[in-house]
C-alpha cells in the first residue's frame, strides 16, 4: 500500500509541476495582448489536445457518452462551465498580482474547495476517519502557507516602485479576482469525481485505467472553453486586437500551443495519479496536485523577475509559505498510509 501511495503521489506531483508551468511560455509574447495569448491557450489546451488525446486513448469514445446518463453529462458540463469562468478569472488575476502570488492564492483556494467539499458530499463518513482528519489538518496547514504567501505579495507590492508596476496592477482587485477564481476553478475536480460514470464506461470499452478519465476531462474543458471564448471576444471587440496575430511570429504560435499542452498534459497525468490512489484518489491527490502547481508557479514567477527588488523580509515570507505548503503535503500523505 505504501509503495502504491508513494508512486501515486509522485505522479500527481509531476502533474502539478507540468500544470503549474503552463503560463510561463506566455511571457515572451510581448507583441500580443492578454486576449491574444489566452485565446490560443484555450483553443489548444481546452479543445485541440483534449479531444486528440481522448480519441487516441479511449476506444469507442462516442459510445462512452451515449451510454452515460443524462444527469451525469449535465453535471460534468455545468461544472465545466463554472470551471471555465474560474479559468478566465485566473488569467485576469495573475495579470494583476503576478504569476507567483496568483498561482498560490488561486490554487490554494482551489485545493481546499476541490477536496473537502466532495469528501463531505460523497464520503461524509470519512471526515472523522484518519484520512479525513489528515485532509482537514493538511488544508488548515495549507491555509497558513497561503497567508504567508499573501503577506509576501503585499510586501512585494510595497517594495517595488510604482513606476515599475504593470499598467494592469492593482493588488486589491487582483486579490478579489484570485479568490473568485479559486472557488470556481475547483469545479474541475468536481467534474472528475461526479463524472465517474464516464470513467467506468471507458474502462468497460477497453480504455486503460490510466486513460479512462479522459472523456471526463474532454467534456469538462470543452464546456469551460465557452466563457473563455466569450470574454476574449469581448476584449477583441473593445481593443480591436485581432490584428495583433499578424505581428506574432511562428514562435509565438508554437509557444501558445505549448501552453495548452503543458496545461492539459498536467490534467491527464493527474488523472493517472489519482486513479492509482484508489477510490478517494481524486480527493487525496487534489491538494497535492494543487500544491505542486503553486510551487511551479512561484518558481516561474521568480524566473520572470516578479520578485526582483523585493526585500529580504518579503523573500522570507515567500519561502516560509512554500515550506508550509510542503508540510501540508506531508500531513495529507501521512494520514493516508495504511
Amino acid at each position: 500500500m505504501g509503495g502504491t501511495l508513494g508512486l501515486g503521489i509522485l505522479i500527481v506531483a509531476v502533474a502539478g509541476l507540468l500544470n503549474g508551468s503552463f503560463a510561463a511560455p506566455m511571457r515572451p509574447m510581448q507583441k500580443w495582448e492578454w486576449e491574444n495569448r489566452w485565446l490560443l491557450f484555450a483553443v489548444s489546451g481546452l479543445l485541440l489536445f483534449p479531444w486528440l488525446i481522448a480519441l487516441a486513448t479511449v476506444p469507442h469514445l462516442p459510445a462512452v457518452y451515449s451510454e452515460s446518463s443524462a444527469s451525469v453529462l449535465v453535471k460534468v458540463v455545468l461544472f465545466g462551465l463554472a470551471w471555465g469562468t474560474g479559468a478566465t478569472l485566473f488569467g485576469l488575476g495573475i495579470s494583476r498580482v503576478g504569476m507567483a502570488l496568483g498561482f498560490a492564492l488561486i490554487l490554494g483556494i482551489t485545493a481546499s474547495f476541490g477536496s473537502l467539499l466532495p469528501l463531505a458530499v460523497l464520503h461524509p463518513e470519512q471526515l472523522a476517519a484518519k484520512r479525513g482528519l489528515a485532509l482537514i489538518a493538511g488544508t488548515v496547514v495549507m491555509t497558513g502557507g497561503l497567508i504567508l504567501l499573501s503577506i509576501a505579495g503585499r510586501h512585494r507590492e510595497h517594495d517595488v516602485d510604482a513606476s515599475h508596476r504593470s499598467a494592469e496592477s492593482g493588488f486589491t482587485l487582483g486579490l478579489i479576482l484570485c479568490v473568485l477564481s479559486g472557488i470556481f476553478s475547483s469545479m474541475i475536480n468536481f467534474s472528475f469525481l461526479f463524472g465517474d460514470e464516464l470513467r467506468v464506461h471507458s474502462l468497460a470499452g477497453g480504455a486503460s485505467s490510466a486513460m479512462a478519465a479522459n472523456p471526463i476531462w474532454s467534456l469538462t474543458v470543452t464546456a469551460g472553453f465557452v466563457p473563455n471564448l466569450l470574454y476574449c471576444s469581448y476584449l477583441f471587440a473593445k481593443r480591436r486586437s485581432w490584428h495583433l496575430y499578424l505581428q506574432g511570429s511562428a514562435f509565438y504560435w508554437a509557444l501558445a500551443a505549448l501552453t495548452g499542452l503543458l496545461w492539459f498534459g498536467g490534467i491527464v497525468v493527474y488523472g493517472m495519479g489519482a486513479a492509482s490512489l484508489g477510490s478517494l484518489g481524486g480527493i487525496i491527490g487534489w491538494p497535492v496536485f494543487m500544491t505542486l502547481d503553486i510551487i511551479a508557479g512561484l518558481f516561474w514567477g521568480a524566473v520572470a523577475g516578479e520578485w526582483k527588488g523585493s526585500s529580504r523580509q518579503t523573500y522570507a515570507y515567500a519561502w516560509a509559505g512554500v515550506a508550509v505548503l510542503l508540510v501540508a503535503i506531508a500531513v495529507i500523505a501521512a494520514g493516508n498510509t495504511a
